[in-house]
């Protein structure tokens, strides 16, 4: 199974207008379109799944096509690598005096 991220999409574009696109190219298993957490609208991008030979085709075919005046950014997606979101070594410093320097007196 190959995961594709798909760029550039019109914000108007549905989960069923992104599988009926990607069907023409092949068997489509999943199509994620996240949204903003805040708003809740569309982001503008997803990611669609679908076999690897399905998939190689569907990059070919659709890499620059054009969906409601929007050209599409479709490539192999890349996985994001996790992070912990904070320091490095984990956790807050300690002993500091606001500056960054961490001259305070004990």
């Amino acid at each position: 199974m190959a995961k594709i991220y798909v760029g550039n999409l019109p914000f108007s574009a549905s989960e069923s207008d992104v599988r009926a696109l990607f069907a023409q190219h092949g068997t489509v298993e999943n199509v994620s379109l996240p949204t903003d957490r805040e708003t809740g609208r569309p982001r503008g991008f997803g990611f669609v799944e679908m076999s690897q030979a399905d998939a190689a085709r569907a990059i070919q075919n659709l890499n620059g096509y054009s969906m409601n005046g929007r050209p599409l950014r479709v490539n192999e997606a890349q996985d994001k690598p996790r992070t912990g979101g904070g320091r490095p070594g984990g956790g807050f410093r300690s002993g500091g005096n606001g500056n960054g320097g961490g001259g305070g007196r004990w």
